[in-house]
């Protein structure tokens, strides 16, 4: 079981959460980032030694990326590929490889839904980070067939700070209970995820979200809790 979180998407963003997570989730200029934010990631990321994925989303930034955006897949994936490409060069440049993608936000989410965007994304994600790079994303996702047609691993990943319907899915935020924020809750879901998966699924990662308030004490409670069940990779 690893610990994924989502940063270089606020400024100042504590470097202790670089030293938390197993990977993190760069926002490579689609709903957030820029040269510099991508540049401080990384650089964080290499003197924790933490893995580094690109984070990329519909280019929506008033939007932070949380919304659905009606355009053509083809579109979706030359975005998805600048993105990736970004973060690729700056990474390069501090001597890092981008060894994994998780989408963000609404795009994360509609590569359930809308089946036409899956193979253009998988394109993008091969031809600009090469097919050893992993993609994270739902359990059960169909996502997750088409690319291990394509031999790329998938990382199923649940999420420690949002809260769950009971039909598994995510309580959509702006609801009661869409966000935990309190870190011994948070830890106990992180561990019955790694213990038990979801909806009878199993999950590989973990993720918490760089901003979600309270976000330091969350990750730190997790990183502890899967570290004493014995799970923390």
């Amino acid at each position: 079981m690893t610990l994924n979180v989502d940063l270089g998407e606020l400024p100042g963003e504590p470097e202790e959460l670089y030293r938390l997570a197993t990977q993190v989730n760069v926002a490579c200029g689609g709903h957030a980032g820029d040269v510099a934010s991508m540049d401080r990631a990384v650089a964080l990321a290499v003197a924790a030694g933490t893995a580094i994925a690109a984070h990329p989303s519909y280019p929506d930034r008033e939007g932070f990326g949380r919304r659905s955006v009606d355009r053509a897949p083809s579109e979706v994936a030359r975005s998805v590929a600048e993105q990736c490409s970004a973060l690729r060069s700056i990474a390069a440049m501090r001597g890092a490889v981008v060894r994994a993608v998780k989408p963000h936000g609404a795009l994360y989410h509609d590569l359930s839904r809308r089946p036409e965007l899956v193979e253009p994304l998988l394109d993008a994600v091969v031809t600009t980070l090469g097919a050893d790079a992993a993609i994270v994303g739902p359990p059960g996702s169909p996502m997750a067939a088409r690319a291990a047609t394509r031999g790329l691993r998938w990382i199923a990943e649940g999420f420690a700070d949002r809260g769950y319907a009971p039909d598994g899915s995510l309580l959509p935020r702006g609801t009661p209970g869409a966000l935990i924020e309190d870190p011994s809750t948070a830890a106990r879901q992180a561990v019955s995820l790694a213990l038990a998966g979801k909806s009878g699924r199993r999950i590989d990662t973990l993720c918490v979200h760089g901003d979600t308030p309270n976000a330091v004490a969350i990750a730190r409670a997790v990183r502890e809790a899967l570290a004493s069940s014995g799970v923390l990779a």
